[in-house]
């Protein structure tokens, strides 16, 4: 099966599509597939990747398997993703999707990089401040705008050039992380891996 891999991320700048991309890649080669991966389609903004996904399984070959990977923005009651993005962004589940071509960075992609505390203070050095990130414990729960603040406030004392940023120190970082740290403290993360797993 090909599996391709629709992602928000990237923003508009093809630099940095081409560093979410390598981020993605790197951190699915150490979670175990290198040799048969998904192709990663870096699309900006989430409203870009669900139009991308939708364009995707329209004209899907019958050994093409498209994927959704956005934000969850906010923590995820239930099972039904699809029912979460429509209450919260109002999509409607593509008449032809599974339910599990749909994933979630639950709350946010700065989740799995707080997730991974060895990766993170290893990137940052001796000036970041470990205790202002949020317990490892639940940490799908936290607030997207809390973990992000978290992890600015982590690394205020890293010096302007070394402070955390969205963009293309984001993706360098997701390239380090651990994902056997992540599948320990994300289910959402783990589920995703299980699914590329089955479809790889």
């Amino acid at each position: 099966m090909k599996v391709k891999l629709y992602v928000e991320g990237g923003g508009d700048s093809r630099a940095i599509k081409t560093r979410c991309r390598e981020g993605f890649a790197r951190l699915l080669e150490k979670a175990g597939f290198e040799g048969r991966m998904p192709r990663i389609v870096a699309c900006g903004k989430r409203e870009a990747a669900f139009s991308d996904f939708e364009t995707a399984l329209k004209c899907a070959a019958p050994d093409e398997y498209p994927l959704l990977l956005v934000d969850s923005e906010a923590e995820v009651a239930g099972a039904d993703l699809w029912a979460h993005l429509k209450k919260l962004d109002g999509w409607d589940k593509p008449g032809n999707a599974e339910d599990d071509q749909l994933h979630l960075m639950v709350q946010c992609m700065e989740t799995w990089i707080v997730a991974d505390r060895d990766a993170v203070e290893h990137f940052f050095g001796q000036d970041f401040n470990k205790g202002a990130l949020p317990p490892v414990n639940d940490l799908e729960k936290r607030p997207k705008d809390d973990v992000q603040a978290a992890l600015e406030n982590a690394t205020r004392r890293c010096g302007r050039d070394r402070e955390y940023r969205k963009g293309k120190r984001s993706f360098q970082l997701l390239g380090q992380l651990d994902p056997e740290t992540l599948k320990k403290l994300l289910p959402h993360f783990s589920l995703f891996c299980e699914c590329l797993n089955n479809k790889l």
